[in-house]
């Protein structure tokens, strides 16, 4: 990967870890609040849903080595995501 692509690249994964970190603050709170954070928490859906198209996108620009890592990421965003929506909050 170029170098103007590493860096879109770790700039998409610092994305993508700050959407999931956000993402499971906003799950947290919305299992104890029930009701009273519905728009953080579709914000956080939102940014989750929105860091995984990021990562598709680079991920195939990547090399076998960084598209592994894309691919485990954007699957532990999909987890998050699915437990997201079936949670109730």
């Amino acid at each position: 990967m170029p170098i103007t692509d590493r860096a879109f690249g770790q700039e998409q994964v610092k994305q993508a870890k700050a959407a999931y970190d956000y993402a499971v603050q906003q799950l947290e709170e919305g299992m104890k609040q029930e009701h009273y954070n519905d728009i953080e928490y579709s914000d956080a859906q939102l940014q989750l849903e929105q860091a995984i198209q990021q990562l598709e996108q680079v991920e195939r620009l990547a090399n076998q080595e960084n598209r592994d890592e894309f691919n485990r990421l954007r699957r532990q965003l999909v987890q998050l995501q699915h437990q997201m929506i079936i949670t109730p909050h």
